[in-house]
């Protein structure tokens, strides 16, 4: 698989399918983690580790044991237990080299294992990939190019939405739009400004 259909990959997945903002996966870290851009970060940098390594994993096990076995009916339970183990594995990591990020993240680094954003990336991959009955070696190309695209969106995204709300915080905004809505407000100006995307590649 060629260097073009890679960056093609990961454009697509980061800017015009945008898991968050065209999508609709991934709202809790989004809302949630998203009020400093230093937990944004850290939250971007856990969920693109475990989707690109989550991707590479259910997309072999799909492919070499759950389709050899004739067993694909229990794909997302074990795309599950795949990703729960990885987000374990993140968060040892986490709590014992970056106990600030660690705290900062609190409730949401667990949350990382029912991100739907998550396993919608390793199911949609079987779903787009696997019917074109593509070699096992370009699948699996094609599931990491795809997820790091989805990561890097992910990532922009919360970021982007972070500073935002950051700026927000320390402006004059009227008292019955502070919080909640007037963050809601800005999400939805962000998904049309992404829409405008579509249609490019």
């Amino acid at each position: 698989m060629s260097l073009t259909v890679f960056f093609t990959a990961i454009v697509s997945a980061m800017l015009i399918n945008n898991v968050i903002l065209m999508q609709f996966l991934g709202i809790c870290p989004f809302l949630g983690v998203s009020k400093k851009s230093k937990s944004a970060i850290g939250m971007s940098g856990a969920v693109l580790f475990v989707m690109v390594i989550a991707s590479f994993v259910t997309y072999t096990l799909y492919d070499l044991v759950l389709y050899e076995y004739n067993i694909p009916y229990i794909s997302t339970i074990a795309f599950i237990l795949v990703i729960a183990s990885l987000v374990q594995f993140v968060e040892m990591v986490m709590k014992r080299y970056s106990q600030s990020l660690y705290k900062s993240l609190g409730i949401y680094l667990p949350l990382i294992t029912t991100n739907c954003a998550i396993l919608g990336v390793s199911e949609a991959n079987i779903t787009a990939i696997w019917g074109e009955s593509v070699p096992y070696l370009d699948g699996v190309f094609q599931a990491v190019s795809t997820s790091i695209g989805t990561g890097l969106g992910f990532g922009l995204v919360i970021f982007a939405f972070s500073s935002i709300r950051e700026k927000l915080e320390a402006n004059n905004v009227p008292k019955a739009w502070k919080g909640v809505p007037v963050s809601l407000v800005v999400a939805g100006i962000m998904s049309l400004a992404f829409f405008g995307l579509t249609g490019i590649i």
